[in-house]
């Protein structure tokens, strides 16, 4: 996981490039999505990360977005208890 406040403009875009970050996430909200979602560009720069993959973000407690990963989203809210799910 990598802090988007800990990294420069250059680093960001090599990792970027490099594939080192494929996903963005929320560390307030605990979600993430894809780079390019209409929410996540939202994110200020001091709460937003970064993930190389999926096991990553879920690793670090983080759950799919409902904009971008509406599949994955699902999958997600199916998989809790149904007295949680809203």
């Amino acid at each position: 996981m990598h802090l988007h406040s800990q990294l420069s403009d250059a680093e960001l875009r090599s990792k970027i490039r490099k594939q080192e970050i494929r996903l963005a996430g929320n560390k307030n909200l605990k979600i993430y999505g894809l780079l390019n979602c209409k929410s996540g560009k939202r994110i200020k720069k001091k709460n937003r990360v970064f993930f190389t993959n999926e096991a990553e973000a879920l690793q670090n407690g983080y759950r799919p977005c409902g904009h971008c990963m509406k599949e994955k989203y699902q999958q997600w809210k199916y998989q809790l208890p149904y007295y949680l799910r809203q």
